[in-house]
């Protein structure tokens, strides 16, 4: 077994879309059109800057602005709906992340979770799409199933607790200013994921600013970067 006193973090605690799954493009392509058919012409650069790491439910207020819609259960199910049908067809793993996963689940000896803003219906069947369900097993953490979505820190306070560890001795790994700012609100350190040409549209900047403590651009770097002695400036 690892030697868990030579490890920087207590835990690591993953975001799911955009960091283990590449959902983040599928997913706004269908809440593109439907906004469409709102007749919200919005482009896929603004949807990806409004949406995404967000919860769908707490931007209603927008997409009423936009359209004139009262956002309902009806239309959030028929969303959920197909949106699931896509992801079940072209869902794809984020390069690397299926290794650097099964890498770090060894290294902390199973101290990880997925910590994700989405409903628990679409984490794990994203999880099982890619082949992690087996990795993350009862270690799944929506935060539809807490008081407050991201950016409020609820889903990693509820995975570390779960885990039986300080949220501040954890590791979180993200990929969007909301998701970042969830991670500092439970004292985690966040390392921001962003790789060239993100579609998501977010920046190292745009990470940092948002208090992402070191941003790297390729998975197969984060097992060493949470299994190492902390970066420059991270306290042990």
């Amino acid at each position: 077994m690892p030697d868990s006193t030579a490890l920087p973090f207590d835990a690591v605690l993953f975001d799911c879309d955009g960091v283990l799954v590449d959902s983040e493009a599928i997913t706004n392509a269908v809440l593109r059109t439907m906004l469409h058919e709102l007749g919200w012409p919005i482009s896929e650069e603004d949807c990806f800057r409004l949406f995404v790491g967000r919860a769908l439910r707490d931007e209603a207020p927008v997409i009423e602005a936009h359209t004139g819609f009262p956002v309902t259960d009806e239309w959030l199910g028929e969303f959920r709906k197909r949106r699931n049908e896509a992801l079940a067809l072209d869902l794809l793993p984020i390069p690397g992340a299926v290794a650097a996963a099964r890498e770090i689940d060894r290294l902390y000896a199973g101290r990880l979770a997925c910590a994700s803003g989405a409903d628990r219906h679409k984490v794990e069947l994203q999880l099982t799409k890619v082949g992690l369900d087996t990795v993350f097993a009862d270690r799944i953490f929506s935060g539809m199933e807490t008081p407050r979505s991201k950016p409020a820190p609820d889903v990693y306070l509820a995975a570390a607790t779960a885990l039986g560890v300080d949220p501040t001795r954890t590791a979180v790994i993200e990929d969007t200013p909301t998701g970042v700012r969830a991670g500092v609100a439970a004292g985690a350190t966040v390392f921001g994921y962003c790789p060239p040409n993100s579609p998501s549209h977010n920046t190292p900047r745009t990470l940092l600013a948002a208090g992402a403590t070191h941003i790297f651009t390729d998975m197969s770097e984060l097992s060493a970067l949470v299994g190492s002695p902390p970066p420059a400036g991270v306290p042990s």
